[in-house]
């Protein structure tokens, strides 16, 4: 496979969280070795210090923005290059949360500039299981103020106000800045987001960390962030089609499609100037190109480099996978 760029793996990065569980284990096949509560999965990561190192061929060992420094735009598009630099600029992961996480809120680009936080933190939410009756929280549930957002803060009770979801395998969330959120047990889910860990801590339940004191909050700067604005409709709609790209999510910072495959299917990139990533969520599926070929399984993640610009996707049985990009 000469030294051309070809799809890439990277060895996972695990994080144990206090609201962890075991199903990236049990239910993806990815082994976090004996952390007590895997809550996060890094599957690519350019996040600095925390880095997905390649896994697969002649670059296995490099860090994800060394490569990126190396082959710009051949690997990430000339467009995203110009933009991000050597940074790479989506941060996917998956997540399993075994209790509530923290109620949050992220800034956007312009209030994580003006707080020297890097960037801001755009990100959706895909649903891989849920257990029954599982929820999340995505925004309010009717309009409120400033003011009645801080009198339910001060009375420890947001959760009158907040919007609840009960959730089931395939929905899916987007998540933008300023939208107050929080993930509940019994969840599996895929999380696509800018390059950032930009995330005001509004309230986490009284929880008391690994040190024995309150977790930190960021009530002043999570105040100056969120959007309290009441949305119609906090998920998404889509119409899954079989051998399709569905398209699912779009926002300024990612492209999110689900393609679930019964037979192989070709795909052209040669219009699209990024990456393109594939998820594995269900079942295991061939992608061949011109040079080679390499498998995709649940629980894996593959970067696609820009200069391949035509593959074929070939599932065993039936396979689903979610398609990232920058649009």
């Amino acid at each position: 496979m000469a030294n051309n760029l070809y799809p890439l793996k990277f060895t996972p990065i695990y994080k144990d969280k206090i609201w962890g569980g075991h199903k990236i284990k049990s239910s993806l096949g990815l082994d976090f070795g004996n952390l007590p509560n895997c809550g996060e999965a890094w599957m690519v990561s350019g996040y600095n210090g925390q880095q997905t190192v390649v896994a697969n061929g002649f670059l296995a060992g490099n860090e994800l923005n060394e490569i990126v420094e190396i082959y710009m735009g051949d690997l990430v598009g000339d467009k995203v290059y110009d933009e991000f630099g050597d940074e790479f600029p989506l941060l996917i992961k998956f997540l399993n949360a075994n209790d509530w996480l923290s109620i949050q809120v992220h800034p956007d680009d312009e209030f994580a500039a003006k707080k020297k936080i890097g960037r801001g933190k755009s990100e959706m939410w895909y649903v891989l299981e849920a257990d029954e009756g599982s929820q999340l929280i995505s925004g309010f549930n009717r309009e409120i103020t400033r003011e009645e957002y801080l009198k339910h803060f001060d009375q420890k009770n947001l959760r009158e106000i907040l919007n609840y979801e009960t959730v089931k395998k395939g929905d899916a969330f987007d998540i933008p800045p300023g939208r107050i959120h929080s993930l509940g047990p019994g969840i599996l889910l895929a999380e696509i987001q800018q390059t950032s860990d930009a995330t005001f801590r509004i309230y986490d339940w009284d929880r008391v960390g690994a040190d024995g004191l309150l977790r930190e909050l960021h009530t002043d700067l999570a105040l100056e962030a969120i959007d309290f604005k009441h949305y119609i409709k906090y998920k998404t709609s889509y119409k899954e089609e079989i051998n399709r790209t569905t398209s699912v999510i779009k926002t300024p910072y990612f492209t999110t499609n689900t393609i679930t495959l019964e037979k192989a299917i070709k795909k052209d990139y040669e219009e699209l100037d990024s990456f393109v990533i594939f998820m594995g969520i269900e079942g295991k599926a061939t992608i061949k190109w011109n040079e080679g070929e390499i498998t995709l399984a649940k629980g894996e993640a593959i970067v696609i480099p820009n200069t391949i610009n035509i593959l074929e996707l070939f599932p065993e049985k039936k396979s689903k996978l979610l398609e990232i990009y920058i649009p």
